[in-house]
């Protein structure tokens, strides 16, 4: 490649990373009973300047995954021990990772890496740590969410965003969707996957894609204008925020959002991303700074 070329292309991909806006991740205490969602006890978890997100919960364990810069701007993993008030960097590398992610069978750590050419593959660490293996390097990943038996969803650059299946088995990709958002999220126990579709420059809708079948079906409308992020209940309920307030949708009632309600006494302001633990018992909310 031409070196003039190459120099623009390193320092169009360093000026994109440093412009990630300030974030945190606040932790709190989640309650669901008899179909009343609310939140209260939140604290900020991550407190450190910069850019900190994209929040994963263990399945099993009481740890938060997500991502974390420094001053240049690249990005690490790191995991926050919410029982023991504890924070460990995962890994640390030249690269930027983005979006940890558990696999299916708890063996692996799944994130995007951005190599400093631009490339952004998708690989997998152990969780115990080592080097990672490359499972996607011949797309442009951005997002992405796992089904059952090999079978992982990403969302693909360049516009239109693309939705794709591919299967670690066969090799096989499948595009199923285009015009897609950001939020991809495992359904609680069903081997699907939700995803976000753009239907107008106002109208997003929700849609459930099912990872056997590749088949997707709209469960609700999103909440009206802009792209909003999500996450799921363990329950099966949908949390949704439009960046000041947090609202739920029980796909299984039908109905419309509805308002939560908040007894934490830290302000929620210009939310951009959702984490609900296994148990349903804790809520990750990032925030940008002001």
């Amino acid at each position: 490649m031409n070196k003039v070329i190459l120099f623009f292309l390193l320092l169009i991909t360093s000026l994109e990373v440093l412009a990630q806006p300030a974030t945190e991740i606040h932790l709190f205490e989640l309650k669901i009973k008899r179909g009343k969602v609310s939140i209260g006890n939140g604290r900020n978890i991550s407190n450190h300047k910069g850019y900190d997100n994209q929040p994963f919960f263990h399945p099993d364990r009481p740890v938060l995954y997500y991502v974390s810069a420094d001053k240049e701007g690249r990005t690490d993993i790191m995991t926050y021990d919410y029982s023991a008030g504890q924070t460990k960097r995962f890994v640390q590398t030249h690269d930027r990772e983005y979006s940890p992610t558990v696999t299916p069978d708890k063996q692996f750590i799944s994130c995007i890496l951005q190599r400093d050419s631009g490339a952004q593959d998708l690989v997998r660490y152990p969780v115990g740590g080592d080097e990672p293996e490359i499972i996607i390097d011949d797309l442009t990943v951005g997002y992405h969410a796992w089904g059952n038996n090999g079978k992982v969803a990403v969302f693909t650059l360049p516009a239109p965003f693309k939705l794709q299946v591919f299967d670690l088995n066969t090799k096989n990709k499948t595009v199923v969707a285009e015009r897609i958002g950001r939020s991809l999220h495992r359904i609680p126990g069903k081997n699907a996957i939700s995803f976000l579709q753009k239907i107008s420059d106002e109208e997003w809708v929700v849609n459930s894609l099912n990872m056997e079948t590749l088949q997707a079906e709209p469960i609700v409308k999103s909440l009206p204008g802009a792209e909003h992020d999500m996450a799921w209940t363990p329950d099966g309920k949908m949390l949704m925020s439009d960046g000041k307030k947090i609202f739920c949708y029980d796909p299984a009632k039908g109905g419309s959002w509805m308002e939560i309600e908040i007894t934490a006494e830290t302000p929620l302001t210009a939310i951009t991303r959702l984490a609900v633990s296994a148990d349903g018992k804790k809520l990750a909310v990032v925030m940008s700074e002001q």
